[in-house]
């Protein structure tokens, strides 16, 4: 008798959580898709990518001076005096760490591209979380799930997609 009470509980507590699941809305969007649309962004992403080139631009011909010392260097080093040899070696160290500091500037944790797209982009981003919060809230909508990038979503109905409601929300036509 026991054994029908305790099935009888777990039965009624599954059926209460599949309710309770049942009950849940949820709306899937893609983030890249809605800011593909957004002209601010791709204006923002065409700035960060010439910045970005200039700057890689900057550290390749630092790159290929540094080699060309290191190359002169190899060719020189048998006929150099101990204290030229010494001197030579830290120059090259130094260059080496100007260059390894120059591309953390640019392109590290923080760096310059960074905050150069924390200025750009995240205005944007934050435009379209706004957004999504007021149509989530406004729906009733429980959670939303992004499936641009980082979630994989095996499968989503269609219909569940409110990217473009998304965007309506923003003000941009499909």
């Amino acid at each position: 008798m026991k054994f029908n009470k305790f099935s009888l509980v777990v039965l009624v507590l599954l059926l209460s959580v599949f309710t309770v699941q049942a009950q849940s809305r949820y709306a899937v969007i893609n983030t890249k898709y809605i800011l593909d649309k957004i002209p601010e962004y791709k204006e923002a992403d065409k700035k960060l990518k010439v910045l970005g080139d200039q700057w890689q631009s900057e550290i390749d011909d630092k790159q290929m001076v540094l080699d060309k010392m290191y190359k002169n260097y190899e060719a020189e080093q048998f006929m150099l005096s101990d204290d030229l040899k010494k001197k030579r070696e830290d120059e090259l160290f130094a260059k080496e760490k100007e260059l390894r500091d120059l591309q953390k500037k640019r392109f590290g944790y923080e760096g310059d591209l960074f905050k150069e797209r924390q200025k750009l982009v995240k205005p944007i981003q934050d435009k379209v979380y706004n957004a999504v919060q007021k149509m989530a809230t406004a729906r009733s909508y429980d959670f939303i799930l992004d499936k641009s990038e980082g979630i994989t979503i095996i499968f989503a109905d269609p219909k569940l997609d409110k990217s473009d409601d998304v965007l309506k929300e923003l003000g941009i036509n499909n």
